[in-house]
């Protein structure tokens, strides 16, 4: 693998951001919802996009099909 000074950099920043935080995945969220909300760029949120309308998503059973939960 490459050595790339650019990575090693973003790694070293983020493990300092998520020691700052103690780790914390919650805590580290909340500090970047809170950097979102004083920025002032605009924040765009187009939601979620239905798999099929891209074509992606695959039916995986048939319409109709009857499924029995065994006790």
């Amino acid at each position: 693998m490459i050595n790339d000074p650019i990575v090693e950099e973003i790694r070293k920043c983020r493990k300092e951001h998520a020691k700052k935080y103690g780790n914390d995945l919650g805590r580290i969220v909340e500090d970047f919802r809170e950097k979102e909300r004083l920025s002032k760029r605009p924040i765009v949120n187009f939601g979620p996009t239905p798999l099929m309308k891209h074509g992606r998503a695959k039916q995986v059973a048939e319409t109709g099909s009857s499924y029995s939960v065994e006790q």
